[in-house]
């Protein structure tokens, strides 16, 4: 006997919250799909857009119509299924039908619409793709990062303070910064964030979806509650985001969404062999190679 021992990936942590803000309706959405036992799941958010009729059926729209498309095309016991980013892209596509469905039946104003994040985890890669300027950042060794593109104007705002063009605190409030430049409404989706490749997760990663409500709180500011919780289990996470935000008392504060993921990943140490495996040739084999520890899976 080798003496090897495995020992069981633990389940991600994952949490979600939704706040209203001061708007008179909800228009965030929220979906999470991590399944007992998995070694990952998915979890979707859409931000209806405000100031448009029915921003709130728009985000439910999008949500329920990228959850069956993206389930319902999943392997089978018979077929591997199509490439994640083939499935990925079909489900957005089946929202964005979904919402000229809802308008070509009368049950939706033209001009309904709304962002997309939809975030998949199957063991250590994450892949996503998104519309709009809801947020994708990865928590890592004290630094938050943004992964996924923003498809808005704060891009070209933010080059004006690089520029000097602004001061940075007139950039943040500036009243066209929520402009989107890509949106699911029912028609040609005009940019598409949805990388090839999915993205190497470590263990004690923290990944953080929201809408841009959040974007009331620097991100320095989440990077250090972030930093401060980081050991803290997902829903008490999620929970001090949302205090921070409301705390910070926007007098125009929008909805607000999150969904906190800490992917089911550890830290491998060696594993020390069993005193009942080391016998007969077994235990002569380790002294004649002068090994001490058999080893198991190395971190990843």
């Amino acid at each position: 006997m080798t003496g090897r021992a495995t020992v069981p990936d633990p389940l991600a942590d994952v949490a979600s919250a939704i706040a209203l803000g001061r708007r008179d309706r909800q228009e965030d959405a929220v979906l999470v799909q991590f399944p007992d036992g998995g070694d990952g799941g998915f979890a979707v958010l859409a931000d209806g857009m405000g100031g448009h009729d029915d921003g709130d059926l728009a985000a439910q729209v999008i949500v329920s119509q990228v959850f069956a498309a993206f389930s319902l095309t999943g392997r089978s016991d018979t077929t591997p299924g199509p490439p994640l980013p083939d499935r990925l892209r079909h489900a957005v596509r089946t929202a964005n039908r979904g919402l000229r469905d809802h308008v070509e039946a009368g049950l939706g104003q033209v001009g309904m619409g709304g962002t997309v994040i939809l975030s998949v985890v199957q063991g250590d890669a994450l892949s996503w793709i998104s519309v709009g300027d809801s947020g994708l950042w990865l928590f890592r060794d004290g630094r938050l990062v943004r992964l996924n593109e923003v498809h808005s104007l704060a891009p070209q705002i933010d080059l004006m303070v690089q520029r000097g063009e602004m001061d940075a605190d007139t950039a943040r409030r500036h009243p066209q910064r929520g402009c989107l430049t890509s949106a699911l409404v029912g028609a040609d989706i005009q940019r598409v964030d949805c990388p090839a490749k999915p993205f190497a997760l470590r263990p004690g990663d923290i990944v953080l979806m929201a809408s841009d409500g959040i974007e009331v709180l620097p991100e320095a500011q989440l990077a250090r509650l972030l930093r401060r919780h980081r050991r803290a289990p997902s829903q008490r996470i999620a929970a001090e985001l949302m205090q921070a935000v409301h705390a910070a008392a926007a007098e125009d504060q929008d909805n607000v969404s999150l969904i906190v993921i800490k992917p089911g990943l550890a830290a491998r140490a060696p594993v020390l062999p069993r005193l009942s495996d080391l016998c007969g040739t077994a235990l002569s084999g380790l002294l004649h190679r002068g090994a001490a520890v058999l080893t198991g899976r190395s971190a990843l």
